[in-house]
């Protein structure tokens, strides 16, 4: 875009911040063409001590989750499809 490196980062910080700040209040963010990021409530569960098998509770708790546009998985895909073409 032609922005110095340290304007560059400034503003690659300021959208993280907001992006941060919008999932804190528990508020989706989508991104067009890019993808969806969001938060998921995960309930009360039992897991296990894998060196242990012991069982374990693990507490409620909130998860980041992000979903890939169409477009983003597309252009993935046409990638790495052209990639394996030329090997």
């Amino acid at each position: 875009m032609g922005l110095p490196r340290n304007e560059s980062a400034e503003l690659v910080e300021l959208v993280l911040k907001e992006i941060t700040g919008s999932l804190e209040r528990g508020l989706s963010v989508k991104l067009s063409s890019f993808g969806s990021f969001g938060i998921r409530e995960k309930g009360e569960r039992i897991g296990r001590n894998p060196k242990t098998g012991e069982e374990v509770p693990i507490t409620p708790r909130r998860v980041l989750v992000f979903r890939a546009s169409n477009i983003m998985k597309e252009q993935v895909n046409n990638t790495l499809t052209k990639k394996n073409a030329a090997s």
